[in-house]
């Protein structure tokens, strides 16, 4: 990529789009919508509709829960759940005891009603959680808490949370502060309580009466990419403007902030503070401190490294091989490990390196020891991880099954030791997450798979060899739809480079092979973000249950493969991404899954920009497209919300990246006009959607109207007015949009559309 900037970009004729909420923008939306439903019919009278809309709202989902504390007396756990349902669209947070939870007949207190509050306040209010109060830094009087010790159960609550509350589901929200003990918000009175209007704000608490915040406070607080560049120290009862800024990045940066990491509890933690400024959407500086009066010192690593803690140890998850003349040591770290190393020792190490003085940098070096918690190989990647009070439980797939490892912190806070778990992938997803990762090694253990609903055990990670490591089977969820008939399999197609990708086929058993049966290929392929196994109830009683068979590929550019898959795809390597999608659609014709006219492909977001490629790059290869809340203007999506901080994965188009490679994945610039048929399209996205705009959508469909005037060019457009990026705000629009989706494509791949 060069530095130059040329004049290389062409007048949109479209360009007025872009005003989200324009008079002339709402018209074309309301217009197109009318116009899409005339053709379609209205999706809320299909039986998809009511049979997804049943399974959204059914009282027999599973309702997770978080532990926010202890009852005072009892002692015993305090269980929060948000829950929407038919007579609470809108939701309702609500709380119940452990006790209760395991029972068969679970009794709920409201906490607070949303959509009473949205009625009140005459606001579509959408619930996006919450940020506590850790019971660690609040006052003990008011909070009661007490660390547990081998006389005494943990004792003590979270007495407030910061609540994040949207407008529409736009990912702006509302801060809020809300008081636990009096179920109310923290008004004007003896304590003034933390507000702030809607914006991309970032919050968490530094003690009781003292936030660290990012929040926009006015010329210079937001970088180009619309996220906090600075992180200031606001004090109850004061103006968040006036809040002294105690950390800043810069203004092209993605975001900035500052965060208490509580590793007190554990031997040989600490209370850390870290400064963490994004310079890209990969790459990060870290700063840290172990106590409030020492100076903060910036970490040695690499800058697309990712920085944890556990107790007096740093973990690091590098993202590149991390050389010796880098890391002090003796030894390579490849690309895509999960290592640890003492706190102090790295801090005393970075030190050294940031004064430069070689004597001393050697010295340091010469005291760091190195643990390899994971190491990736050809086949495996590393997934993730989460801990109780002793443990560490390692997610890792494997040909994209998954896979979970249980490590035990050592003796006196000793390295962690292998203690069991899975000895080989499943076709299944599971979660292990703490109770409370502070007190107990207690763990949520949710599992389930494509066909295979979702059940909630209890479960201890200290006992995950032996026989009553299920301490109880919590809730499962029933079957949404009829998956009796079905199977899972694993298959591989071949790229053009010769890259085998792999992909997941659930379909009836013994389908027969004739091409007839209408596929559905889904993909993403971005952001490192891996797909698997997870129950998708609207994709069973939507697709699956009509005979249909529904395909996930794994491509490049996801994280199935560790940092190496997405990087292979990053910028002017993004053509392999939709080289391998392809790939696997000439996979499932080739094998006479389908043909062209019975296969179907779906995507939002990146994957919208994905499927918008497969529009102009792959025309023949599908019978029907949909494309949900994407990207499909390249040249301009940087200067759209949140585009800037993409710029990582997609490269500036600002640079001679648009003439190198971005104008030959930017669908909006690359509609075949000679072209006489195109697809059957569908193109949905939300008017709120404050992530990728609305623009990308409405400019690429009223350009593809204008131009294909006269021609075999099927294109629908439908734009909700709610929703934010996740497309609906509630589950009566989830409904809709689900069953306009599916319906259209079905009927377009059995030659059922108007």
């Amino acid at each position: 990529m060069t530095a130059s900037k040329e004049n290389i970009h062409v007048e949109d004729p479209y360009i007025f789009l872009e005003e989200v909420e324009s008079d002339e923008s709402i018209a074309f939306a309301t217009s197109a919508n009318e116009k899409c439903l005339d053709q379609l019919g209205d999706p809320s009278e299909t039986d998809t509709y009511k049979r997804v809309l049943e399974a959204l709202e059914s009282d027999d989902r599973i309702p997770h829960v978080g532990l926010l504390g202890y009852e005072e007396g009892t002692g015993d756990m305090l269980l929060y759940n948000f829950w929407k349902d038919s007579k609470n669209p809108k939701g309702i947070w609500r709380k119940t005891t452990l006790t209760s939870y395991q029972s068969a007949n679970t009794e709920w207190t409201t906490v607070l009603d949303l959509d009473e509050l949205a009625k009140e306040e005459e606001i579509s209010w959408v619930w996006k959680g919450y940020v506590p109060l850790p019971r660690s830094l609040d006052d003990p009087e008011k909070s009661g808490y007490k660390p547990s010790s081998d006389s005494s159960a943990p004792q003590g609550r979270v007495t407030r949370v910061l609540l994040n509350l949207s407008r529409g589901g736009a990912d702006a929200t509302y801060l809020r502060e809300f008081d636990l003990l009096t179920e109310s918000f923290v008004l004007d009175g003896e304590e003034k309580g933390f507000v702030l209007p809607e914006g991309k704000t970032r919050a968490r608490y530094k003690s009781r009466d003292v936030l660290l915040v990012g929040a926009d406070t006015g010329e210079g607080s937001m970088t180009t990419s619309g996220y906090p560049r600075t992180a200031r120290e606001w004090t109850r009862g004061t103006k968040v403007e006036d809040a002294p800024i105690v950390f800043e990045g810069k203004e092209t940066d993605v975001s900035c902030g500052q965060y208490l990491y509580d590793e007190a509890h554990r031997e040989g933690g600490a209370m850390y503070e870290v400064q963490s400024r994004s310079i890209s959407f990969y790459n990060s500086e870290y700063s840290v401190r172990k106590d409030q009066s020492d100076e903060f010192v910036k970490l040695a690593i690499a800058l697309n490294s990712e920085v944890s803690f556990f107790g007096s140890w740093m973990l690091l998850r590098v993202k590149a091989d991390w050389e010796p003349k880098d890391n002090g040591s003796e030894k390579v770290f490849k690309s895509g490990s999960l290592i640890y190393v003492d706190v102090q020792d790295f801090l005393d190490f970075s030190k050294a390196k940031e004064d430069g003085n070689e004597d001393v940098i050697k010295e340091a070096g010469s005291k760091l020891n190195y643990h390899t918690l994971f190491e990736p190989s050809a086949t495996t990647s590393y997934a993730g991880y989460s801990t109780t009070k002793n443990y560490l439980i390692l997610y890792m797939l494997d040909d994209v099954k998954e896979q979970l490892k249980f490590f035990k912190i050592g003796e006196g806070g000793g390295p962690f030791v292998l203690v069991g778990g899975d000895e080989e992938g499943q076709i299944l997803s599971a979660s292990a997450s703490a109770v409370d990762s502070k007190e107990s090694d207690l763990i949520w253990l949710t599992t389930s798979s494509y066909t295979q609903p979702s059940t909630l055990h209890l479960a201890d990670a200290s006992k995950c060899n032996e026989d009553d490591y299920i301490v109880s089977k919590l809730k499962s969820l029933p079957h949404m739809y009829d998956s009796s008939e079905l199977e899972v399999s694993q298959h591989f197609a071949t790229s053009k480079d010769g890259t085998k990708i792999p992909y997941f086929m659930i379909a009836k058993k013994g389908i027969v092979l004739d091409g007839t049966t209408p596929t559905l290929l889904y993909g993403y392929g971005g952001f490192e973000i891996s797909l698997g196994p997870r129950y998708a109830s609207t994709v069973g009683i939507s697709w699956l249950e009509r005979g249909g068979v529904y395909v996930e590929a794994n491509i490049r550019g996801g994280g199935e493969y560790g940092p190496q898959w997405h990087q292979s795809a990053l910028q002017e390597k993004r053509n392999k991404a939709y080289e391998d999608f392809i790939s696997v659609g000439e996979h499932l014709v080739a094998s006479k899954v389908c043909t062209p006219k019975t296969l179907a492909c779906k995507g939002g977001s990146n994957g919208g920009l994905l499927t918008g490629n497969m529009l102009v790059q792959a025309p023949d290869l599908f019978g029907a497209i949909h494309i949900a809340v994407p990207l499909l203007d390249m040249q301009r999506y940087h200067k759209l919300l949140a585009g800037a901080s993409w710029m990582a994965e997609y490269g500036d188009p600002d640079t001679d990246d648009w003439k190198n490679f971005l104008n030959k994945y930017s669908p909006y610039h690359n509609i075949d006009e000679g072209r006489e048929k195109y697809p059957n399209l569908l193109v949905t996205t939300s008017t709120r959607d404050d992530r990728v705009h609305p623009a990308h959508a409405r400019k690429m469909v009223k350009k593809m109207w204008d131009l294909g005037e006269g021609k075999d060019w099927p294109v629908f457009y439908y734009e909700n007015m709610e929703g934010g990026h996740g497309g609906a705000a509630d589950s009566k629009q989830s409904a809709f949009m689900t069953s306009l989706s599916y319906d259209f494509m079905w009927r377009a791949l059995t030659g059922s559309l108007p």
